[in-house]
């Protein structure tokens, strides 16, 4: 095990107020978690998100900046200055905005506070994709086929390593993510071109330029690994979910376990991310991404995180996962062993969006109408009610609807129940594309990879 670093014995600290980085329903989230533990929590908000809930239940709040992203909820100085005023001993970034920003979590431990996930050295780590890469393939984790080094510039060389790789390929930003930078590559004679828009991509969305390039797996599904360490050495893995069903990148539903993987086929994956997270030192919570295709598992990359789908790994464990990173913040022991783990049923979570159900585009406006389902195994995670204004300038999530039942078929059919039993009025969502989706025969089957969402949609829109 890594010695333990001076940000890591400094996030050992106990603290009792905690600044909440972040919005909308992670910042509720957190703020019932801070409760529940005995903390106090400060949020803090840009203009457009005075009337927030959680800014009128938290301890304290300071608004930020005005309404545009970058001049609040990135402004880094403006957030540090903030935990300053109102006495906060730790910050948490929730997922998104500055979550896995490195230079921030650095700047945190700077100021003498804590940064409530992993050091920043790890941040930066397995930020980097083709680091992540290595130290993934150091520690037997499977990946992907391709080399673990960045592309070079001599176009004939690039060419060779696509051929060794063999068609189709796919490029990718070395510090990409979120969908972005990436482009996939079907014969030789469309790679240079890739290339270049993948880099001037790259350029302008990461600040670096630098690719990588892998296999195109045709068929996988996308399945995730959550994680969960302390600062002495502890790590366990808590299940798995699969999050194939994705359009353009962006995942829509979420469920746990992911369907026809055996115990026998999952564990070695399992255990093969925790010893990565001891060699790397990691603490807190963390999600490990994986292609699936035919029986076989390759490691895409590692969010340094909490994940917006750690509801259905929550409902499944019986772990509060946001409380368990917050311990290991506080430097605490995990109390909980592998042996310990153990997931039961099955889960679903369905992202609600404000956006048009058939085009997409966002949907701002007043919520006129709200009414959310209520009854055993179903949890809704929002901010949202009646008379509150959906802002244009952030992202289109506005709730999450997770259920659990003891099978696959029963959680699948209380989700249709609760989609049916949730109301919105007042903006466009994508509730009517969530119900279509759960009566779908392939998706029901589990018969799905994460190209089949969109395949899905082009046949409703030619039938339409």
């Amino acid at each position: 095990m890594p010695e333990i670093s001076k940000q890591a014995a400094a996030a050992g600290r106990r603290f009792d107020t905690v600044l909440i980085a972040n919005r909308g329903e992670i910042a509720a989230r957190i703020e019932r978690a801070c409760r529940d533990l005995g903390l106090k929590t400060v949020a803090i908000c840009s203009e457009a998100d005075r009337q927030a809930p959680y800014i009128r239940t938290a301890d304290g709040f300071l608004c930020i900046g005005p309404s545009a992203a970058g001049k609040s909820y990135l402004n880094q100085d403006a957030i540090l200055l903030a935990a300053r005023l109102t006495g906060a001993g730790a910050i948490h970034p929730g997922y998104g905005f500055l979550s896995e920003n490195a230079a921030f979590a650095d700047a945190v431990e700077t100021a003498g506070l804590v940064f409530i996930g992993p050091t920043s050295s790890s941040i930066a780590t397995m930020g980097d994709k083709i680091a992540a890469k290595r130290a993934m393939m150091a520690a037997g984790v499977p990946c992907v086929p391709g080399p673990d080094t960045a592309l070079p510039d001599d176009p004939d060389a690039i060419e060779r390593i696509a051929l060794e790789i063999g068609y189709p390929v796919i490029v990718k930003a070395s510090g990409g993510g979120g969908g972005r930078g990436m482009r996939v590559v079907p014969e030789a004679g469309q790679l240079q071109e890739a290339i270049a828009l993948t880099r001037e991509e790259a350029r302008k969305a990461f600040g670096s330029p630098s690719l990588y390039m892998e296999k195109f797996l045709e068929h996988p599904r996308h399945i995730e690994i959550q994680v969960l360490c302390d600062d002495h050495g502890n790590a366990v893995w808590l299940g798995h979910r699969d999050c194939s069903m994705q359009r353009r990148h962006q995942k829509v539903v979420e469920e746990a376990p992911a369907p026809g993987i055996a115990p026998d086929v999952i564990q070695p994956v399992g255990m093969a991310c925790v010893e990565a997270c001891r060699q790397v030192g990691y603490r807190g919570v963390g999600t490990f991404e994986f292609l699936y295709e035919n029986g076989a598992f390759y490691f895409i990359e590692m969010n340094t995180r909490l994940q917006v789908e750690h509801p259905v790994t929550e409902m499944t464990s019986g772990l509060d996962i946001v409380q368990a990173q917050i311990k290991a913040a506080q430097g605490e022991v995990l109390d909980l062993a592998q042996d310990d783990v153990a997931c039961e049923g099955h889960s679903f979570e369905c992202r609600i969006n404000a956006e048009d159900p058939e085009t997409f585009l966002p949907s701002a406006g007043v919520i006129t109408h709200l009414a959310l389902p209520q009854g055993p195994d179903i949890r809704v995670d929002t901010h949202i009610h009646a008379g509150y204004k959906v802002s244009p300038y952030y992202d289109s999530l506005i709730a999450k609807l997770i259920v659990h039942a003891p099978t696959r078929a029963k959680a699948m059919a209380r989700m249709c129940e609760a989609l049916a039993g949730t109301e919105i009025e007042g903006i466009a969502t994508n509730l009517p594309f969530l119900k279509a989706l759960f009566e779908d025969h392939a998706f029901a089957r589990g018969e799905t990879d994460i190209h089949y969402l969109e395949q899905w949609l082009k046949l409703r829109r030619a039938a339409a």
